[in-house]
């Protein structure tokens, strides 16, 4: 008889492999270990190993990194763990970087997030700005009041597109950082999301989102389900990549801004521009907001880059029903960020994306949780489908809203 998956819990733990391996303890109340191997301070994978409430020694780590991550370690090993913008001069100092960071009501996740930024180890200007997009609920002020170098921006109107474009807009860096509350960040971290920017072309970079926690089941299926993060190897994207698919562009694969930087400059281009504010937690439509502004970025023939050096530890939802409706909110807003690259961007590869690529991705998955093929709940794979056929009219209920209340930047009466 398996065990429950109520009583799993999964322990995060970090392996610096450079330096001597030592036991992990402080394990008594978990069921297995993710351990994630670092070469260097860089994430280059993870491996999980069941302890069954048991201290791993030395030897167990070494085994368990020799067998999950063998082959990570030699590539490591032969390149000195960095393939990607290492190669490339730092960024200069004398280029300020301003970090927006959007919240709602969650005071305790912002105070941690905030002591992570603000002991960055950088020689640069940092600005941070916390816009608050809920400010009639006084939670936040107080928060930014312990940093008295924090700025803080109050975004009334509801949806975290308006929230970003708040903090975009008020910023004064060249470089803009977008992350949320949720995540915590190590001290290296904004030094190595930035020094892509090294590069001309590259207008935008994104980071590795890893769990800060697998405490329960919901953490786990978001896990399962794909996560935030996308993989260990840099990569780039430009214009003939973007122009190399024959369905919708899949930019979700690009990463989130949970972790993401902007040069300013490209927030101003008028093929660019800001947030759709229609797409986004927050609206109806429920996510898209991010993805879209990456389809713009190549659509105008701009480089994008994921550096994975450049990684956060977010807090994913703890609860199945918080689960079930960020699942439901992603799957409404996949569909509404094809529509409106169709739409408004008159691209018809979102046809061959919602006609045909997502029925058939849809059947296959359910097909396979059906026949026992995939350990995945049939109210996920349920929910999503809902959430697909709810985001035409989503989007149509988010534009609604974004007429009645303006765009950003601009106020109404």
């Amino acid at each position: 008889m398996g065990v429950r998956p109520s009583a799993v819990r999964v322990a995060v733990r970090t392996v610096e492999l450079t330096e001597p391996l030592h036991p992990l303890a402080d394990l008594v109340a978990y069921t297995s270990v993710q351990i994630f191997g670092l070469w260097g301070g860089r994430p280059i994978g993870s491996v999980e190993v069941a302890n069954h409430g048991h201290a791993l020694s030395e030897g167990r780590v070494a085994e368990a990194i020799a067998r999950g991550l063998g082959r990570e370690v030699l590539a490591a090993m032969v390149s000195q763990g960095y393939g990607g913008a290492a190669a490339l001069p730092p960024l200069d100092d004398d280029v300020r970087v301003s970090v927006v960071i959007a919240t709602l009501d969650r005071p305790e996740p912002l105070a941690s997030c905030l002591r992570a930024v603000t002991a960055q180890k950088t020689s640069r200007a940092v600005e941070i700005v916390v816009v608050d997009n809920h400010p009639a609920s006084g939670l936040t002020p107080p928060v930014v009041a312990e940093f008295p170098d924090v700025r803080y921006v109050a975004e009334p109107r509801r949806g975290l597109a308006y929230a970003r474009n708040a903090g975009f807009l008020a910023a004064g860096g060249e470089i803009v950082v977008a992350t949320d509350d949720d995540v915590i960040v190590p001290v290296d971290w904004l030094e190595k999301l930035v020094a892509p920017f090294a590069r001309a072309d590259v207008m935008a970079v994104t980071g590795n989102v890893l769990p800060r926690e697998l405490d329960t089941h919901a953490q786990r299926l978001f896990e399962a389900y794909g996560g935030l993060g996308r993989g260990f190897a840099y990569r780039e994207f430009d214009r003939r990549w973007f122009d190399s698919w024959s369905r919708g562009v899949p930019t979700w694969t690009l990463g989130a801004t949970a972790n993401a930087a902007f040069r300013a400059s490209v927030l101003r281009h008028p093929d660019v521009g800001l947030m759709d504010e229609a797409l986004g937690p927050g609206m109806p439509s429920g996510v898209g907001e991010d993805t879209y502004l990456f389809y713009r970025i190549l659509r105008a023939g701009f480089t994008i880059v994921y550096e994975p050096a450049a990684y956060v530890w977010h807090m994913h939802r703890r609860e199945l029903s918080a689960l079930r409706r960020q699942l439901f909110a992603y799957s409404k807003g996949h569909v509404a960020y094809h529509l409106v690259t169709l739409l408004r961007d008159g691209d018809r590869r979102a046809l061959a994306e919602l006609l045909v690529a997502l029925p058939r991705y849809r059947a296959r998955q359910l097909a396979a949780t059906l026949l026992g093929r995939r350990d995945y709940p049939l109210s996920l794979v349920l929910i999503e489908l809902a959430g697909h056929l709810a985001g035409p009219l989503a989007l149509w209920r988010s534009r609604r809203r974004v007429r009645r209340e303006g765009r950003s930047g601009m106020v109404t009466a």
